[in-house]
């Protein structure tokens, strides 16, 4: 019993000290980006007009907007899909699909 509650407090101890580890890590990465402020990073960032926010490095944009196939519902890239009636489609079979159904009055 005593080695088991000597390996829960030796697991406790171990995370902490990991966490002190991280935090001094993210710290001293800071202080060199402040200190490489003053040099290109600085200009860029008076250029940039956000406060030294760089929202480009914090949200990953996609090249290519992700389109809902009208007939299944898949993501497709924009340039990928198929344009009918104004919908969008992930490839020529659902495209042709949709445009034969039948519409209005046909409907009934």
């Amino acid at each position: 019993m005593r080695n088991f509650f000597f390996l829960i407090v030796l697991f406790f101890l171990g995370q902490w000290l990991l966490k002190k580890l991280r935090r001094a890590n993210e710290r001293a990465q800071r202080g060199e980006a402040q200190a490489g402020g003053a040099t290109a990073g600085g200009a860029h960032r008076a250029r940039n007009g956000n406060g030294g926010h760089d929202t480009a490095a914090s949200t990953p944009q996609l090249s290519d907007p992700l389109i809902r196939c009208a007939q299944c519902g898949v993501h497709t890239p924009r340039s990928e899909s198929i344009v009918v009636a104004g919908e969008r489609f992930c490839c020529a079979d659902h495209a042709r699909h949709y445009a034969s159904r039948p519409t209005g009055r046909d409907a009934r």
